[in-house]
This record gives structure tokens, C-alpha cells and sequence, in this order.
């Protein structure tokens, strides 16, 4: 007899023997026990998830002379010859081949004539969703108000494409993936009857490679066995088989992008490259490692969801702590979107090499998440400046002035440095050379230049040119102030008014108008600051400001204003 694949040699007989889909089995046998058996069934899920093999196994067990608690014996003449595949009561039709009107006509002929032995036929109509639209129409009214004998199992991957009017005739039953244990359980005990020998560290990934589907997991244990033949299937040679990476290079990899160190993930996809891994499986299982770290950070008992030996979660735990969960969900979405994109593309290592590339410098984006992964990083390089403060010259800038040393910061109210070669020199009341104002300790005397404070002429001019001095900006702070408008916000200082409150969220940040102050002080020589807001529901901002001389002058008289 020649080899038979191992999903093929031990597919299901009986209810008993099948795994991970216990809610479908349970009604299907009650449905028996009770004899209130439907006409019409829909069987969907995702592949290899059981749903032809229960679909056989029900056929049997309603034609079984002797059902055992819902299930068939398989030892009648019946169960036999469906068994053997002799039976004309049991019809399987793969609708992706028979998928045209002529053919649910043959069905439909068919069904007129009841069984010549047991009690019903059943159709079982795989891939049912590649039926066109007019073999659904002639199948509507059929699947509606069959003959007694007659029960259909309709089976499909792809449950949207089945029209609603077949799908209200039908019992649906939604069939599950099967969960990672119970792969690796079922694989344990053919590996067992099959006496092969393989450790259980390797079983567990194949059955993680399975992605969910059991007939999956007896394809990739047969390709793994074959390969090593009469050997002990180690983890190594699963890995080698199936073309994946050991956890350690997701770590490495993972240290090196969160470092921005480009070279060091080049490098290592190289690396991969040469060992003759997978590519696109690479990508599944980072974004698996990315998912494990997000749970580390976010569970307080990650034991539970993350399945790992204890040396590869202490790992984990290392690793999670090197960023936040929001630059995490970004290197999740980047590599997601490139899974998509690698499943046709001809030069997959460029994509990834980009992609890579586009994690170590997010300076490179635009989008909000790269945004607020720079704007983290600036925050961390502040709060380590101001921690251990910063050595110049032959002195020591302190927290308090390493802000202000830089020059930087932009916080309102504070001028720039180097703006305006008009200003004067501000040193500390007892007129020593050596300190500033501020207080800071250096090597030689620093020069802080004072603007002059902005004139209401001033802001008017600023206000009229106020489109002109964002496009002027540059990054992502021009985008948060596009849609915006300035108005009087007191002496020296204009209130900006956001429209959106994202961009409100965004713009405010010190970083942003510090920018924009140091824009309008290098360019009008004048010392403002600004102040920020969100404009009120149905709020007007078509508002003219005009000073007391230009409405004086505008309708030719003198005005009395009172307080």
C-alpha cells in the first residue's frame, strides 16, 4: 500500500475523534439523539478547521443503523460503504469545478428520487461561495423545501460571498480556530502512534505554524519528518525546515530598531537572508514577538497569555521595557502593512530593508505615529539632559539651565538667544562675569539677547501674514497649524485658535510653538509669545481687529470711550 499523508490517515471517524470544535459537535449529536435533524446546513470557518469531516461524519451517523450517542458505529453496512465511498446516499460536489446552473440542475433531478438504502442522501457542497449567481437561484428553491430524505451541508472559507437568501435557509455553524494546545496535543499523540520521535519544543512551534488549522499542523509535521527521516525532530529542524528564525534573532533584531540602530537590522536581515529563511515568515513571526512584548507591557499577568519557556519570557520582559506601547503598535501596524505587501512583490528583502529603515528613523514620516515617536524621543533626551546635566567648557550647566543653555526650549514668554545683534547683555545684579541670571556656572561669560517686546502694530502685522509664516515651517508643525487663526492674546502675545482637537493636542506642545516663536523672532526681530486654544462649537473666527486711531480715522470722528 503506498504512504498515505498523516492528515489523510487520521481524519476523523466518529464525533469523539475530533478536536477543538466541541459546541458543533455537542448539537449536531443532540440533533441526532432527539431526531429533529434539519434539511439544510452551513458549515463556515477558516481552512482545516473540520468542517468536511464533521459534514462525513454526520452523513453517517443519519443513515447509521446502530448510532452510538450521536455518532456513528462505522460497523453497519451503511457506515462501511460510505466509508469506502460506494454509497450513492452520501454526493460530494466541489463547487469550485461544478459551480454552473446545468449542475444544481443535476442536483435537483437527483433529489427526486428517495435512497435506495438507509434514510436520507446527503449533499455536501464544498466551497459553496464559488457557486455563480444563477446556481444559487436555482438552488433557492430546492434548499428551501426539499424531499424528506434529502439534507444539504453546504461548506465555506468565505461566508460574506453566500447570498443572504441562502443563508437564511440554512443552520449555521460557525467553526472556530483550533487553539494552539489542542494542536500540539493532537500532534503529541500521532507522533506517539506513528513512533516518532520529537521533542516537544518542536512540536509546539509546528503547531503555532499551523496558524489555527489542525490539518495545517499534519502537513507541516509530515514535511518536518520526511525531512529528518528516522531522526529525532529537534526545534532546529523544524526551524530549518519551515524556514523561521529562533526568539533570540527577534530580540537582537527588536534591540537594534528600538536603538535606531539601522546598520546593526541590516546586518541582521542579512544574516537571515544567508541562512536561507523565509521572509515573509520572518515578518509573521516579529509581528508574533512585537504582539508578546504588548502584552508583557500592558498584562499584569502575561504568564498566562504569552506561551514561552521561562529563559524566553525573562527575555521578553527585558525587551519590553526598552519602549512604549504606542511605538510598539506602530512597529506592529509598519510590519502588518508589509506582510500584506510581501505576499506579491518580487524583491522582498528591499521592502523589508525600507521597512526596517522607516522604524530606526521616524523622522523620515509624517504620519501621527511617527510624530509622536519623535516627540517621545525629544521628551526622553530632555528629562536625561535635566537629570544628569550637561558638561561645557570648563563648567557645568545645571538642571535648571540646560534648557536655556541649548536654547531650545521655546517656551513662551522666553526669548531666543542670537536672534536680535541689537540687544543688551543681562547679567546678574552683583555684575559678575561669570554667572548669568539664571544662575548658571561657565567657563566664560554667555551672551542672552533681549528682543524688544512686540507692538500692537507688530501683531497685526503678524496676524496678516499669518498664512505665510506657517507655510514657512517645516515637519509636522506646519500640519497642526494649518487650519488655524491668531488673535489678540495681550501684551506681546497672540492666542493661536485650533480647529481640530487633534491638531489642538498636538500644536500646543512646547516643542511646536517654540518653533514657531523662534520663526517669528528671527524674521520680524520682535520678542511675542503665543498662547493656544480650541475654538468653541459653532464658534465665528471672522472677527476684525482694528485699534483705536483706525476706527477714529475709518468713520471721521472723535470717539468717547468709557471703562
Amino acid at each position: 500500500m503506498s504512504y498515505m499523508a498523516l492528515y489523510r490517515k487520521w481524519r476523523p471517524v466518529s464525533f469523539e475523534d475530533v478536536k477543538g470544535q466541541d459546541p458543533v459537535v455537542q448539537t449536531l449529536k443532540n440533533q441526532i439523539t432527539s431526531d429533529r435533524i434539519g434539511h439544510a446546513y452551513l458549515f463556515c470557518g477558516t481552512r482545516g478547521t473540520g468542517k468536511t469531516s464533521i459534514a462525513k461524519i454526520y452523513a453517517r451517523a443519519v443513515n447509521c443503523e446502530h448510532p452510538i450517542d450521536g455518532s456513528p458505529c462505522n460497523q453497519c453496512a451503511s457506515c462501511r460503504a460510505i466509508l469506502e465511498g460506494s454509497s450513492m446516499n452520501v454526493v460530494e460536489i466541489d463547487a469550485a469545478s461544478n459551480n454552473g446552473v446545468e449542475n444544481i440542475r443535476d442536483i435537483r433531478e437527483q433529489v427526486q428520487y428517495p435512497p435506495t438504502e438507509g434514510k436520507y442522501r446527503v449533499y455536501i457542497i464544498d466551497e459553496v461561495h464559488m457557486l455563480s449567481i444563477g446556481a444559487f437561484n436555482a438552488l433557492l428553491k430546492t434548499l428551501e423545501e426539499p424531499p424528506a430524505y434529502v439534507i444539504f451541508i453546504l461548506a465555506t472559507t468565505e461566508v460574506h460571498k453566500i447570498p443572504i437568501t441562502i443563508l437564511s435557509r440554512c443552520q449555521r455553524y460557525d467553526f472556530k480556530r483550533i487553539s494552539l494546545e489542542t494542536i500540539a496535543d493532537r500532534l503529541r499523540e500521532l507522533t506517539q502512534a506513528e513512533q516518532i520521535q520529537a521533542e516537544d519544543k518542536a512540536l509546539m512551534y509546528i503547531a503555532k505554524a499551523a496558524d489555527g488549522s489542525l490539518r495545517d499542523g499534519l502537513s507541516l509535521l509530515d514535511q518536518c519528518v520526511a525531512f529528518h527521516y528516522g531522526k529525532l525532530l529537534t526545534y532546529e529542524n523544524a526551524l530549518e525546515v519551515l524556514g523561521a528564525v529562533d526568539s533570540s534573532v527577534f530580540s537582537r533584531m527588536f534591540n537594534a530598531v528600538a536603538d535606531g540602530r539601522t546598520r546593526d537590522c541590516i546586518t541582521e536581515l542579512e544574516e537571515i537572508v544567508i541562512q536561507g529563511r523565509e521572509l515573509g515568515q520572518f515578518v509573521t513571526d516579529f509581528i508574533w514577538y512585537l504582539r508578546n512584548l504588548l502584552l508583557v507591557q500592558s498584562a499584569d499577568d502575561p504568564e498566562g497569555l504569552v506561551d514561552l519557556s521561562e529563559e524566553n519570557l525573562k527575555q521578553l520582559k527585558a525587551d519590553a521595557v526598552k519602549t512604549d506601547g504606542n511605538t510598539l503598535m506602530r512597529y506592529i501596524r509598519v510590519f502588518s502593512d508589509l506582510s500584506s505587501q510581501l505576499r506579491y512583490a518580487s524583491q522582498k528583502r528591499v521592502l523589508l530593508e525600507v521597512a526596517l529603515i522607516r522604524l530606526t528613523h521616524p523622522a523620515m514620516e509624517l504620519d501621527l505615529d511617527s510624530v509622536l515617536q519623535r516627540i517621545h524621543q525629544l521628551e526622553e533626551q530632555l528629562e536625561d539632559i535635566e537629570a544628569r546635566g550637561i558638561s561645557a567648557g570648563q563648567g557645568t550647566y545645571g538642571a535648571a539651565g540646560s534648557m536655556a543653555a541649548f536654547g531650545t526650549c521655546g517656551l513662551p514668554g522666553q526669548p531666543s538667544a542670537g536672534s536680535d545683534p541689537a540687544g543688551s547683555l543681562q547679567q546678574s545684579p552683583s555684575g559678575d562675569s561669570g554667572q548669568t541670571s539664571a544662575g548658571i556656572s561657565m567657563g566664560s561669560a554667555a551672551e542672552t539677547i533681549s528682543l524688544p517686546k512686540a507692538q500692537l502694530e507688530d501683531l497685526n502685522l503678524i496676524r496678516n501674514e499669518w498664512a505665510k509664516i506657517v507655510r514657512s515651517i517645516g515637519g509636522g508643525a506646519r500640519s497642526y497649524l494649518r487650519d488655524t487663526v491668531v488673535e489678540p492674546g495681550g501684551e506681546g502675545c497672540l492666542t493661536i485658535v485650533f480647529l481640530d482637537p487633534m491638531s489642538y493636542d498636538m500644536g500646543k506642545r512646547p516643542t511646536v510653538i517654540g518653533e514657531l516663536e523662534r520663526k517669528v523672532e528671527a524674521a520680524y526681530g520682535k520678542s511675542i509669545y503665543f498662547k493656544t486654544r480650541l475654538a468653541g462649537r459653532g464658534e465665528r473666527l471672522d472677527t476684525i481687529y482694528v485699534t483705536k486711531e483706525d476706527l477714529e480715522e475709518k468713520i471721521h470722528m472723535d470717539i468717547t470711550y468709557e471703562d
